[in-house]
């Protein structure tokens, strides 16, 4: 890079090379790959500062929120690349995304290169030669109200997780998490399984003849809708409880459906009434983020997050405009190229007199200036871009042009035609008057559906079909026409539960309640996702029985965290910051610290004053008839507390990930927990030998082990002699951890056990490093080299360099062998280390090797909860290292006292140890 140049940073690589392309030989564009620094995890904080104020979040809530920024490990090399460049430049333009996150990396770039030439911020929505040069001749300063809304929204994410996530891990479950947007999106697919596990569905009957005033070609199908004039009732008419809205509807059986169809069959039918009414369709807006997801993921079974990839793909490239956007506008420019595109490829009269003009909807809308369309004050067609786009790319382009075009062309027109036939049954008894219906739409001017039609979601279409809206059209029809019946049926219906959220109904509803920002969807529903709170069945968004004890913690202990219209508000806030109109330190001291007079509570107070929860009950969903789900350390499992009692405890079974939370019914629950309880339980196959996996109840206590094929040729391992055929009748086996329940242990954790030894790695001197369970507990074994583990769990997870600090200490031979624990815990959800509880010298207490808590006086050791324990160790870290007090020097008498200490301790172990000798040859 010569020295006189222009630099230019932008995100992406691919972004920098298209630029790079229109700009003249003066200008050097180089990639920051997205944001350079972040606020860092206590773990990744520097050891001066994990004490500090920063501790605790990365921010100083008592210092107006100041935040700490470190530059992340992966970029510190492209920092340095940067300030090379910067060297020999004239000007430095950042010319990130034009958002708020774009404005806030600009920023963090500012702070970083700390650039002594003349800085300007360079922003476009579209990547053409022309928006280009036009964004660099049109410079402006950072937006340090964008910047604001962007940090004040990364501090409250961060005090939201690091706040709430803790007590996720002391009362459900180690390892998860929360936050603002997910833990409110994983409410609403909850909520939504809850109304298919209370929803009873109704049956009812309906009636549907085929009519005809004479020709076959003029045939039509009518539905009954009125019998003795009570309308007749429909799948809309009934309530989730199956019971019926209103009684003024008749509500057909059987019975009845099938005497009407027989005695239709021999009515005389007429028309009774005709009506006709214009229709008029208008076009969808161009698209934002949030329809765009939704659109690509009806019509061409994307996810949001692999829509977004592809639009970002096609932005950077110069295919489309910014694909972050709340904004429904076009540009003129734009706007006269959609309507001109129009007039060349469908004529004049598919183009109104007027452009459109389309209002966002959304008050806080502030992502972008212009809508989602192609780029260039031209836009090309899907047939231009055929030769360079593939596969994907080329089915969103497509997608996006075709909505862009359809949104400046004129309406479709036609007519709805409803025709109401009439007919007295009198085979009846008494007779009956009964009424049926049809209607048609005719499209007599397609107009933008020429070129597109927004797809439909699932509730959509079911009102298009109940409202008999498409297109079909009626034979010319008058009052009084007689009518010859073809064909008449009686149809059984059954009433439907509500739809569960696919993405793009849930990316809908989410904008709709504002909540979160259309440029988060995307990554909050991956995130629900890869936490284990949703999964995919087909489209649809299925929530664990995780998701369930996590929404009830947080509806019971956090509601206003939870609540639709509390998230929308603090989206709102934030809006207000990025227009300058909040200062970001009031707001968030409001959120933290709490405000009587506005917000209430604060978190940090809310938090702190959480009383007692019943860590049982919130991982407890009730099904009915006394049976129960319950959320525990190694997955959820069925109890029927039903017939339990004193003499004989609830029977438990593990629930598979094949059941979803609506199809378990108290029938289904106790099925499984008959299987469950007969003796060699069948978990499943092992994928690699394809052998069933049992567990089962042995005389030393429950195990898993693999059941062999019954010829020997098959269970014989390849191989020759004594140790091949010895090998080939004797299974896999493998005891249960002493925190495991038979009747709850599944396949995945059963074949981690079968996997035991587990070889952890090779030590320098060559020797492999196996983890192994013995008569006497966990140990890893070097050679011949053996060292005990504290805990069962060690085994599975216990890393090479853990070990190797362990062989690294010196083995003292003779030393009687620790206590054992009196309880062990599990891993610690904040350290990762296994806790144990154990006898010390001042009364029982909780260690995960690093911080010891001692148990309160209502602390049983024996009935001991992880979650007790995980708490007990929180407070104590967030209590700190205790101080202790400066002691003025010993008397002389007393140093001697201490010496003589000294050596009587020093004789008693050396004692012991001579003693205790021989018990280290069992440490294996």
């Amino acid at each position: 890079m010569s020295t006189g140049t222009k630099l230019v940073i932008v995100e992406s690589p691919a972004k920098a090379k298209t630029i790079a392309g229109y700009l003249g030989k003066d200008w050097h564009v180089e990639a920051s790959v997205g944001h350079i620094r972040d606020i860092p995890t206590p773990s990744e904080m520097p050891a001066e500062m994990k004490k500090g104020p920063f501790g605790k979040f990365g921010v100083d809530v008592d210092n107006d929120f100041e935040a700490y920024y470190v530059v992340d490990a992966d970029k510190k090399k492209k920092v340095a690349e940067l300030k090379r460049a910067l060297k020999n430049a004239d000007e430095l333009y950042l010319a990130t995304d034009e958002d708020r996150e774009g404005e806030a990396i600009a920023w963090h770039l500012l702070q970083t290169l700390q650039p002594k030439v003349p800085v300007k911020r360079m922003v476009f929505h579209e990547i053409t030669k022309e928006a280009i040069q036009r964004a660099a001749n049109s410079t402006r300063d950072v937006n340090t109200a964008l910047v604001d809304a962007q940090e004040t929204r990364r501090i409250l994410d961060r005090l939201y997780g690091y706040e709430i996530s803790p007590v996720l891990w002391r009362k459900v479950k180690a390892g998860l998490s929360a936050g603002r947007v997910q833990s409110v999106a994983t409410r609403m697919v909850v909520e939504r399984e809850r109304e298919r596990m209370a929803f009873r569905s109704a049956t009812y009957w309906d009636v549907e003849a085929e009519v005809t005033p004479g020709s076959e070609s003029d045939l039509f199908s009518a539905r009954l809708t009125v019998v003795d004039g009570h309308r007749v009732a429909a799948g809309r008419d009934f309530s989730d409880d199956g019971t019926l809205h209103s009684d003024k509807v008749v509500h057909l059986d059987e019975t009845t459906a099938r005497g009407i169809a027989a005695a239709l069959r021999a009515a005389d039918v007429a028309v009774t009434d005709v009506a006709d009414k214009p229709y008029t369709r208008r076009p969808s807006p161009p698209f934002t983020t949030s329809t765009l997801q939704q659109e690509a993921s009806r019509k061409l079974r994307l996810s949001s997050k692999n829509a977004m990839r592809v639009a970002q793909r096609l932005y950077e490239n110069g295919y489309i405009t910014y694909m972050r956007t709340d904004s429904m506008t076009l540009s003129e420019s734009a706007l006269t190229a959609a309507r001109q595109q129009a007039r060349d490829l469908y004529g004049a009269a598919y183009v109104p007199d007027a452009p459109r003009r389309y209002a966002t909807k959304n008050k806080g809308a502030q992502e972008a200036h212009e809508a989602i369309r192609p780029a260039g004050d031209r836009f090309r067609t899907p047939a231009q871009v055929a030769g360079e786009l593939r596969g994907e790319e080329f089915a969103l382009y497509e997608l996006i042009w075709k909505r862009t075009v359809a949104s400046q062309m004129a309406d479709a027109k036609g007519h709805t035609a409803t025709v109401k036939l009439g007919a007295t049954l009198d085979a009846e008894a008494p007779a009956r008057i009964v009424e049926l219906s049809a209607s048609g739409t005719v499209i007599t001017f397609r107009g933008f559906l020429a070129a597109y039609e927004e797809g439909r979601d699932e509730r959509q279409a079911a009102r298009k079909k109940d409202a008999a809206e498409e297109e079909r059209r009626l034979p010319r029809l008058a009052i009084g026409v007689p009518l010859e019946v073809v064909r008449v049926e009686a149809d059984g219906h059954e009433t439907s539960p509500p739809p569960r959220y696919t993405e793009a109904t849930l990316v809908k509803a989410m904008e709709q309640r504002r909540i979160g920002r259309p440029s988060t969807y995307a990554s909050t529903i991956g995130t629900i996702q890869d936490r284990g709170y949703v999964s995919n069945r087909g489209s649809a968004l299925v929530p664990s029985w995780l998701a369930f004890a996590v929404t009830r913690l947080m509806e019971v202990h956090f509601a206003h965290l939870v609540d639709y219209d509390f998230t929308a508000t603090m989206e709102d806030g934030l809006d207000l910051i990025a227009a300058g109109e909040e200062g970001r330190v009031e707001w968030l001291r409001r959120f933290y610290f709490g405000d009587e007079a506005t917000t209430g509570e604060g978190l940090r107070d809310l938090v702190a004053d959480l009383g007692d929860i019943d860590a049982r009950a919130i991982s407890t969903i009730e099904i009915g008839d006394g049976v129960v789900v319950r959320v525990g350390r190694y997955g959820p499992y069925i109890e029927d507390t039903a017939l339990a009692s004193d003499a004989e405890p609830a029977r438990r079974a593990t629930i598979g990930d094949d059941i979803a939370p609506d199809e378990l019914t108290p029938s289904r629950a106790r099925e499984i927990l008959k299987t469950a309880a007969e003796d060699g339980r069948v978990l499943g196959l092992d994928p690699v030998t394809g052998r069933e996996i049992v567990a089962k109840a042995g005389r030393y206590g429950a195990y898993v082990t693999e059941v062999l094929p019954e010829n020997p040729e098959e269970a014989a391992p390849k191989g020759r002699g004594k140790t091949a055929k010895a090998a080939k009748t004797k299974p896999r086996t493998a005891s249960l951890f002493k925190d495991m329940d038979l009747a709850t242990i599944d396949l995945d954790v059963a074949l981690r056990l079968l996997s035991l030894p587990r070889v952890i790695g090779t030590a320098p001197d060559g020797e492999e490093i196996t983890a192994q369970n013995g008569r006497y507990g966990p140990y890893l074994k070097k050679g011949v080299d053996s060292r005990s583990l504290a805990t069962e769990s060690q085994l599975f997870d216990i890393s090479l360099e853990q070990a190797l600090a362990i062989y690294a200490e010196p083995k003292v031979r003779g030393r009687a062998a620790a206590k054992p624990p009196l309880a062990e815990l599990g891993a610690d959800p904040v350290s990762g280390r296994p806790v144990v509880v154990k006898d010390g010298r001042f009364g029982p207490y909780v260690t995960d090797g690093e911080t010891n808590a001692t148990l309160r006086k209502d602390d049983d050791p024996e009935t001991l909860t992880p979650e007790r324990g995980f708490e007990l160790l929180a407070e104590k870290r967030a209590r700190g290292p205790v101080t202790r007090k400066r002691v003025a020097k010993k008397t002389p008498a007393k140093k001697t006292a201490a010496k003589k200490s000294a050596a009587t301790k020093t004789a008693a172990t050396k004692k012991s140890a001579v003693k205790k000798a021989p018990a280290r040859k069992t440490a294996g």
